[in-house]
């Protein structure tokens, strides 16, 4: 038996559609989370520990009424990564998460296109006025992706007391006012 989490948005831009994740999306995540490519991360995983990450995300939804959405091709319905809203029991504030899951994805502006309808969703729905995104000082493309979105390195800002995050990076994202 699959259970699909009802009443949770679908959002839609130009090119995606932003969903809850499902259990189709299991094993597209787990392939991805099994590359080099999810170091930033945690990764490479093994497929049980991506298999628990995926529950970590669904999970997030029912916890929290919110989460990160799988952001599909608006064509073909196939996932393509994840991003949003994450705001975990051990996190300092709230954060904006994303990964790209389809190496073909990557450097289109897919990723951006989903990130700022997610982050827009946020604030207008959850009522955020600010959030982090923590980064892995050697993951270039994220940092880059962080600028793009109008965040900023925040120095002063605190980081999940967690193993294997020492130096992470925080990027403070611009509040709604700021985007408006």
């Amino acid at each position: 038996m699959t259970v699909t989490l009802a009443n949770t948005p679908v959002l839609e831009t130009r090119r995606l559609i932003l969903r809850a994740p499902q259990s189709s999306d299991v094993e597209p995540a787990i392939a991805f989370l099994a590359t080099e490519r999810s170091q930033y991360m945690g990764g490479p995983y093994t497929r049980h520990q991506a298999w628990r990450t995926m529950g970590h995300f669904i999970g997030h939804w029912v916890m929290q009424g919110y989460g990160l959405f799988v952001f599909c091709d608006k064509a073909t319905g196939q996932p393509l990564g994840a991003t949003g809203p994450f705001f975990p029991e051990s996190w300092v504030e709230p954060e904006f998460g994303w990964s790209c899951w389809a190496p073909e994805a990557e450097g289109q502006g897919l990723v951006r296109e989903a990130a700022q309808a997610a982050r827009q969703w946020a604030y207008d729905t959850l009522g955020w006025t600010t959030a982090v995104s923590y980064i892995d000082p050697a993951n270039a493309r994220s940092i880059a992706l962080a600028e793009r979105l109008g965040a900023r390195h925040d120095p002063d800002a605190g980081v999940p007391d967690l193993d294997g995050w020492d130096g992470t990076l925080v990027f403070r994202h611009p509040g709604p006012e700021a985007l408006a």
